[in-house]
């Protein structure tokens, strides 16, 4: 049994029973990897996947287990080998991150620019996606993090901690009507055109709610993954954007103004999805903390151990 028998199988199974897009992500040929497959289940005594003539069809049940048990190994193999990297030296290394617009954009830069104050030659990738496909990323060990608001928690494979709430700003033009309303409601709100996050980014679920809650059904006639974008559209008075308060800068985003919508909705809390039973590197570590004080080694060796 090999340890490339192991990634074949499991990138099979990762990839919807497709060869040619498991041989594709890992480099090899096709036929290639079929023969290694063949090669192991011959050897095992077993059919890891059902087959109806050449074509994979499903996954047996004792296959089943053999993958799951294959993604243990080959993750405990990274683990050695991240291990090993560790003892050796801090001084070099990757470290990658998965994450949405905003939180590049507006949350991350402080963490990432320390981090790179105090580890210079530690090279940072990050991967932009949606919340669904940067927590895939994690829980298949593509990427070493992943931050989103949402869409996380669907991955049973990842440590899911929470890093730190926000809530929401209305985006208006000057001279805009709403300027000169004393406590703003979502009655008020409602009234207008909104410009807004699309679903599953940016808290937009716990957004509706908070409408739907009162009764009210708001005109969203524009929606975009990203509040630059939404920023630009309310310049142009298409309508009024709502926006994760981080994303206004009252400076930069002038003439644009903001009014504090807080008291409107509930808080949003941005998680970091981190692979269970992952090892990770001092240097891993030290910018989960750089991001989010309060999540300290300890706290995250509990929480991946689980």
């Amino acid at each position: 049994m090999k340890l490339q028998q192991l990634k074949y199988v499991r990138e099979i199974a990762r990839r919807d029973l497709s060869i040619s897009a498991a041989a594709n992500v890992l480099h090899a040929s096709q036929p290639g990897v079929s023969n290694q497959v063949q090669l192991l289940e011959d050897e095992l005594g077993l059919q890891i996947f059902e087959r109806h003539g050449k074509r994979l069809t499903g996954i047996t049940p004792i296959g089943q287990s053999v993958i799951e048990m294959a993604e243990r190994v080959l993750q405990d193999v990274d683990n050695i080998r991240q291990l090993v990297a560790d003892s050796k030296t801090e001084q070099s290394g990757t470290l990658s991150i998965g994450t949405t617009h905003t939180q590049a954009r507006y949350a991350l830069p402080s963490a990432i620019k320390k981090f790179s104050e105090h580890y210079p030659n530690i090279h940072l990738n990050m991967v932009q996606g949606t919340p669904t496909e940067v927590g895939e990323m994690a829980a298949t060990g593509k990427i070493d993090l992943a931050i989103a608001t949402e869409g996380l928690a669907q991955f049973e494979s990842l440590a899911i901690l929470p890093c730190y709430e926000w809530n929401r700003c209305v985006v208006v033009p000057p001279e805009h009507p709403l300027l000169s309303v004393k406590k703003l409601c979502l009655e008020d709100i409602a009234q207008y055109e909104i410009l807004t996050y699309v679903m599953g980014f940016t808290g937009r679920a716990k957004q509706d709610q908070a409408f739907i809650e009162k009764g009210l059904h708001p005109n969203v006639i524009f929606t975009a993954t990203d509040a630059d974008v939404i920023k630009t559209y309310v310049e142009l008075e298409m309508g009024i954007g709502i926006i994760a308060s981080m994303a206004f800068d009252p400076d930069k985003d002038a003439p644009l103004q903001a009014l504090d919508a807080r008291h409107l909705f509930p808080p949003s809390v941005t998680h970091m999805g981190i692979r269970k039973g992952s090892y990770l590197r001092s240097y891993m570590y030290a910018f989960i903390e750089f991001f989010a004080a309060h999540l300290d080694k300890k706290t995250v060796e509990k929480a991946i151990s689980l």
